[in-house]
């Protein structure tokens, strides 16, 4: 299943980076797309507004010749808006991380042919492929804007994958 995680991970970390560059994110000196995930982050002090922080929450196996994995993978963001505007912009803010989330998850298509990251002596030969996402209502915390957001991701477990 860690390759189909790496490969979800990987398929919407290029698509942000191509749909707005200057999303960002500095985590030990380095900038990336700020979009992470939690499970593979060390502990640091740093800022996680304005990034999509990913986290595997459930995982479901159907048995069969070549069994369907199920993955739920939540995303938590949030913004307090710029401070150019003194925070009084944080709803566009965060309207516009939403459209660019729904643009790199529910854009075609929804798949992306898996990588042996994990395993590499795996035959890998069939795709990632996930649902639409389904959004939470926005909460207040503070100053900051957050919202959740879930995806279903589904992949077949192929031989010789851990």
């Amino acid at each position: 299943m860690q390759n189909a995680k790496d490969t979800f991970y990987l398929a919407l970390r290029d698509r942000l980076a191509e749909l707005n560059p200057a999303r960002q994110v500095v985590i030990h000196g380095q900038s990336r797309p700020a979009l992470v995930v939690d499970e593979n982050e060390i502990s640091s002090p740093f800022d996680w507004r304005d990034t999509f922080r990913m986290r595997w929450t459930e995982v479901a196996l159907a048995e069969g010749p070549l069994p369907l994995a199920t993955l739920r993978c939540e995303f938590h963001y949030a913004t307090s808006g710029s401070a150019g505007n003194g925070g009084m912009d944080r709803g566009r803010l965060l309207a516009a991380m939403d459209a660019e989330l729904a643009a790199i998850v529910n854009i075609a298509p929804q798949r992306a042919l898996k990588q042996p990251f994990a395993d590499e002596d795996a035959a890998v030969r069939t795709n990632v492929f996930w649902s639409d996402l389904a959004f939470t209502p926005v909460s207040i915390n503070g100053e900051l804007l957050e919202r959740s957001a879930t995806v279903n991701v589904y992949a077949y477990q192929e031989a010789g994958e851990r």
